[in-house]
């Protein structure tokens, strides 16, 4: 019978393997954190909760003091004949104030003294009961330029009678229009996206409210320029 050959180890090997294998019994190194490397540690993620703490307490009262807005949206409530007799000194005319109930809701009110333009106007904003837009525009200084302006250049369309006058339809087909009358001294441009039956509503109660003020009469000196 032959004997067989036991194998040959290779030195390096076992020098490798004493290496990565732990001796029986010993136990592996743990990595020690120097206690001052861990107190600045602790200290960094404390100073990050307390930032974070102090931000939240800064922007909690921001958003306390501005509570959101209700579904229904908010309307201000503008007293429009009150502004209109605080304007009529300045104005030079007593400006409209239609009565529409409660139908249509005023988010603005003001004269405006027409330093851009140089015609100066009595300016009222509308929401319509279907939540559209109508803007009034009142002056006795009226031209071409300013009416363009006003209409945003749209061409004559046509006319409606509306609260026994005849109102000068103007609409570009872009979904905005303008209804225009010069009547008693002064001209009034209702502009806005609003349905021409809504129109109608505001226009009726704009001439009750010229009828019951007085008429303008206008100066030579103060007639338009073309």
């Amino acid at each position: 019978m032959q004997e067989k050959p036991s194998p040959r180890t290779d030195p390096s090997d076992s020098g490798r393997d004493a290496e990565a294998t732990p001796a029986e019994g010993e136990l592996p190194v743990r990595p020690v954190i120097p206690a001052a490397a861990a107190k600045r540690a602790n200290a960094s993620v404390m100073g990050m909760i307390i930032a974070l703490v102090v931000c939240i307490a800064a922007f909690l009262p921001i958003v306390l003091m501005n509570p959101s807005p209700k579904s229904d949206g908010f309307r201000p409530d503008i007293d429009v004949s009150a502004v209109a007799r605080n304007a009529a000194d300045v104005a030079g005319f007593t400006p409209v104030a239609p009565e529409t109930g409660n139908t249509f809701t005023s988010n603005y009110a003001r004269w405006e003294s027409g330093s851009g333009s140089g015609v100066p106007t009595w300016e009222v904003g509308y929401l319509t009961p279907k939540q559209s837009f109508i803007g009034l525009v009142q002056t006795r200084q009226a031209n071409p330029t300013w009416l363009l302006q006003q209409t945003r250049s749209a061409p004559v369309t046509g006319s409606r009678t509306v609260g026994g006058q005849e109102w000068e339809l103007r609409d570009a087909g872009k979904g905005e229009k303008s209804m225009v009358l010069d009547y008693r001294g002064t001209t009034v441009v209702l502009t806005g996206t609003a349905q021409l039956d809504e129109f109608a509503v505001l226009a009726d109660a704009v001439v009750k409210s010229l009828e019951s003020n007085p008429a303008v009469t206008v100066s030579p000196s103060a007639a338009p320029a073309s």
